[in-house]
């Protein structure tokens, strides 16, 4: 599929393709899509000054998530992996060529799918601020309404540190990203923004395989209001505990984009090359890759907070699906739950399938608890290092054991849960 994204004015007519998709605003042709209106005016009204290069990384993002909303994987020739040629109008194309081979394999990564990138003149930059306002705070936190990003966003108050949480609106999680931050302190700055990316006659259901990315542009942009000044990098902690940031296949059907990467070492390595010679001025810390997400719970250092606000986070991979509901039996759903087996504490989440020890197909046998439970017989028979297989072959991991250790521990914890559902 051949894709070309660029802001109002940009002459698409000059590039022959499938789909054209108009950044920062809403074309008045009905036949481009469109993603990223309304940033520009959060950006404005925070009176942030972002550079030129954290908006280029923007318009790189926002391209990216219209075009894995966009890609129909029937069409394939595989039935799977799609095929993108996407053309992006940057402001600085000279410096983005340099760093297509970086990007694709990145994206190669993350979606896997196939992505060919080009770069063209064009591209958005609002202007600048006057005065610029300075975030009164000493880190960045990605915040999503999940479980982990709370954690980590409570541990990083308890330490005395000033994060701003950076945050992408999702349809039944806005309220609780506003409501959690003031819940930790009530002087926590949040940034929220939405790509808003519209695809006429996208894939159904959408993808999600590239959503991260639009998190980390956002911190892209916060990056240079937060720049410290002596010109060190600032620190984005990801918040995500390492067996799903990992998030193995947990049998060898579920290969490929059937289990996500949006916060694996590998993905969030490339993610780090470029901001590095993009000089975005973010270095990225993940200080849960080797906990589990009941490991979390367990050792987070305000439990009183904790216990109050972790049942109403958001786990579920069809919390839409199910009207704003956890259905109890996906994989997030399974860690989760598991998760508040191991802390011990009474889960209040609300689960449309509570109970998956009834022996139908909507529980006990529904594809994703079968999933998890062969997995576990199988890294029994074979070990953890045979079952994980070339899940960190790629990885840029000088001791690769500790992750071992963490996708064993995360299997123990289902194991655990499951056992105690009646699952065998």
């Amino acid at each position: 599929m051949k894709i070309v994204c660029g802001p109002n004015g940009f002459i698409f007519d000059d590039h022959k393709s499938n789909l054209d998709v108009q950044l920062y605003s809403i074309p008045d042709n009905k036949r481009l899509a469109y993603a990223g209106h309304g940033i520009s005016e959060v950006v404005r009204k925070r009176k942030i000054n972002p550079s030129s290069r954290s908006w280029d990384f923007l318009s790189i993002a926002l391209s990216v998530v219209c075009a894995d909303t966009a890609g129909h994987r029937k069409q394939s020739p595989d039935g799977w992996t799609r095929e993108f040629d996407l053309t992006i109008a940057v402001i600085d194309p000279d410096f983005w060529k340099s760093q297509v081979e970086t990007i694709q394999k990145t994206l190669n990564f993350l979606t896997t799918d196939r992505w060919l990138i080009h770069f063209c003149e064009g591209g958005f930059y609002p202007k600048p601020p006057k005065p610029e306002k300075k975030f009164d705070a000493d880190c960045l936190t990605l915040f999503s309404g999940g479980m982990d990003s709370l954690i980590g966003a409570i541990n990083l108050v308890k330490d005395g540190r000033k994060p701003v949480t950076i945050s992408q609106v999702v349809q039944g999680d806005q309220a609780k990203q506003k409501l959690f931050p003031q819940k930790i302190h009530s002087e926590i700055e949040s940034l929220v923004m939405s790509h808003k990316a519209k695809v006429p006659n996208g894939e159904t259901p959408a993808s999600q395989r590239s959503r991260s990315i639009a998190f980390l542009a956002y911190a892209a942009l916060a990056a240079s209001s937060l720049k410290n000044q002596d010109g060190s990098n600032s620190e984005l902690v990801v918040s995500e505990n390492g067996f799903i940031s990992l998030n193995t296949p947990l049998t060898p059907m579920r290969v490929g984009s059937l289990s996500t990467r949006t916060t694996h070492p590998t993905y969030l390595s490339g993610i780090q090359e470029i901001f590095d010679s993009a000089d975005i001025g973010l270095k990225i810390d993940t200080p849960y890759a080797l906990k589990t997400k009941g490991e979390m719970l367990s050792e987070c250092k305000n439990q009183s907070l904790i216990k109050e606000l972790a049942h109403q986070s958001t786990s579920c991979g069809r919390f839409l699906l199910f009207k704003k509901t956890h259905c109890g039996r996906c994989v997030p759903c399974l860690v989760r739950r598991s998760a508040f087996h191991k802390w011990g504490e009474v889960d209040r989440t609300t689960y449309v399938y509570k109970n998956l020890g009834k022996k139908d197909s909507e529980n006990s046998g529904f594809d994703d608890v079968r999933a998890v439970a062969m997995a576990i017989i199988q890294e029994n028979d074979v070990g953890i290092r045979r079952w994980m297989g070339a899940g960190l072959s790629s990885a840029p991991i000088s001791n690769i054991q500790p992750y071992y250790d963490i996708a064993l521990r995360g299997l123990k914890e289902l194991d655990d849960f499951l056992k105690a559902q009646g699952v065998a």
